[in-house]
C-alpha cells in the first residue's frame, strides 16, 4: 500500500509541476496579440500633389453663378498660400457646353486676377471630353506640396487565415489619410515655424487686467 501511495504522491506533484510550468512558460499567441504600428506602415509624408477643382457649366450658360465665383475664389486663395507656380485652366473641348466655356473661361481668368493670381501665372489647355452630349467641366488645378498617405484599400492577406491576432494591414490608413488631409501647411511636419514678433499693446493691457485683478482682491 506505501508502494501505491508514493507512487500516487508522485503522479500528484507531476501533474502540479506540470501546471506551474505551464503558468510561467512563453504564450506566442498573447504575445503575438500586440498590434502594429499602423503609423510605421502607413506614415504621412511630404510629396508633391496635384490639386483641382471642377467648375460646372451648362451649356446655355453666358457668366458664372455667385456660388461658382466664390469657389474659384477660395481655390485662388488656397493657391497663393500653397504654391508658386502655375495654375492650370482646362476646357472641354467637342461637348455640348464647350462654347459656353469658352465665354465663361474670361470671367474666370477675371476672378482668379482679382484674387491676386498673376496672369503670366495662367496657363489654358483642352482636353477631350468624353461624350458630345457630356456637360464637362472646366478644371482648375496646380501642383503643390502636400501632406500624403499611400492610397488605402490594399489587403495583401485574407483576414480570416492569421492567427497572430494583428491589426489587419489596411487598419488606420483612413485615419492617417484624414489626418494628411487636414494639416494646412506640411512644412509644419519638418519642423516647428519661427515665433512671431511680440505683440507690445496687447501684453500691455494683459498686464494691466492682471494687475487691476490683482488689486480687487
Amino acid at each position: 500500500m506505501s508502494l501505491t501511495r508514493t507512487s500516487a504522491r508522485m503522479a500528484a506533484l507531476a501533474i502540479v509541476a506540470s501546471l506551474l510550468a505551464g503558468c510561467g512558460s512563453k504564450d506566442n499567441l498573447s504575445t503575438g496579440s500586440i498590434p502594429d504600428d499602423y503609423r510605421a506602415r502607413h506614415p504621412i509624408v511630404i510629396a508633391e500633389g496635384e490639386r483641382v477643382i471642377d467648375i460646372p457649366v451648362a451649356s446655355g450658360d453666358r457668366r458664372l453663378t455667385s456660388g461658382t465665383r466664390d469657389v474659384i475664389r477660395g481655390f485662388a486663395t488656397e493657391y497663393r498660400s500653397a504654391s508658386s507656380g502655375v495654375i492650370q485652366i482646362m476646357l472641354p473641348r467637342g461637348s455640348a457646353n464647350s462654347h459656353a466655356a469658352q465665354i465663361v473661361r474670361k470671367e474666370i481668368r477675371r476672378l482668379l486676377a482679382s484674387t491676386g493670381v498673376p496672369p503670366k501665372r495662367m496657363i489654358e489647355t483642352s482636353y477631350e471630353a468624353l461624350a458630345p452630349g457630356d456637360a464637362a467641366p472646366i478644371r482648375l488645378s496646380y501642383v503643390a506640396i502636400t501632406a500624403q498617405t499611400a492610397p488605402c484599400g490594399e489587403w495583401p492577406e485574407d483576414l480570416t487565415l492569421t492567427m497572430e491576432n494583428r491589426n489587419y494591414y489596411n487598419f488606420g490608413c483612413a485615419s492617417q489619410s484624414n489626418l494628411a488631409a487636414q494639416i494646412a501647411n506640411p512644412t509644419d511636419l519638418i519642423g516647428p515655424r519661427q515665433m512671431s514678433p511680440v505683440d507690445a499693446e496687447q501684453r500691455g493691457a494683459v498686464i494691466d487686467a492682471w494687475r487691476d485683478a490683482a488689486s480687487d482682491d
